[in-house]
């Protein structure tokens, strides 16, 4: 059962209440920080809750069909569809807009986030980017190099991409982890990559790690370096 307790009316009324009706049929759920979506086996779209941070999404609803996966940032979701296309609502500063980047989103294999933009990586290895283009919505500045992407990460504002040749890429706000041009000639033989609210921490294949960012939050692991020697991917 779902349960809203306020007292403010005005608070009340920004929110639709979860549809049970279709709770048999949901295959996945995602969420912002105030609403869900669901997938439903037919691969339609159900959502509630602020409808400001995507628990509205009557504006796209008829676009929302054959949907295979569900990403989110605070305030927005982003739905990929089974013809790699993409739809986004929600908070546009968070990602709810995709007007810029509509064109290119073709394709679509995979899409991440953090807590304010999203990342979608193509099927030909390159990255789209959008949302807040100081936390990551705007990757123009690593273009180039986004190139034959295998996977993408997010920290807080910030995301890193592992390239197929084994290094990383990173942008964003720079004390979430956009920045890594400290370690960068430490970031090659890169299997995974994982983060904190505003760090990251790389895995090579012999199993070192690299880590960047604010170092309250990970970013710096040289105190502990020589316990992180040759650990192993699961």
């Amino acid at each position: 059962m779902c349960v809203l307790n306020f007292v403010d009316e005005d608070v009340l009324m920004r929110f639709d209440h979860c549809p049970m009706s279709h709770a048999r049929n949901v295959q996945q759920i995602q969420s912002t920080e105030w609403a869900f979506a669901a997938i439903l086996l037919d691969g339609s779209v159900v959502t509630w809750g602020d409808r400001r941070d995507g628990g509205n999404s009557t504006k796209v609803q008829r676009q929302l069909k054959d949907v295979k996966q569900i990403q989110s940032t605070d305030a927005a979701f982003a739905a990929i569809k089974g013809d790699g296309t993409v739809v986004a609502w929600g908070i546009a500063d968070y990602g709810g807009d995709i007007s810029k980047v509509q064109d290119k989103l073709k394709n679509v294999q995979h899409v991440q986030s953090n807590e304010w933009a999203f990342a979608a990586i193509l099927a030909d290895g390159n990255v789209v980017t959008w949302g807040h283009q100081d936390y990551g919505g705007d990757s123009s500045a690593v273009r180039d190099q986004l190139v034959k992407v295998k996977h993408i990460q997010g920290s807080a504002q910030a995301f890193a991409a592992i390239l197929d040749s084994g290094k990383v890429v990173t942008w964003g706000h720079s004390r979430h982890g956009g920045d890594s041009s400290q370690v960068q000639d430490l970031l090659f033989d890169v299997q995974d990559v994982q983060a904190s609210e505003r760090a990251f921490a790389a895995i090579k294949r012999d199993g070192q790690v690299v880590a960047w960012g604010s170092p309250e939050f990970g970013g710096g692991a040289r105190a502990i370096q020589d316990q992180l020697q040759n650990l192993l991917l699961g």
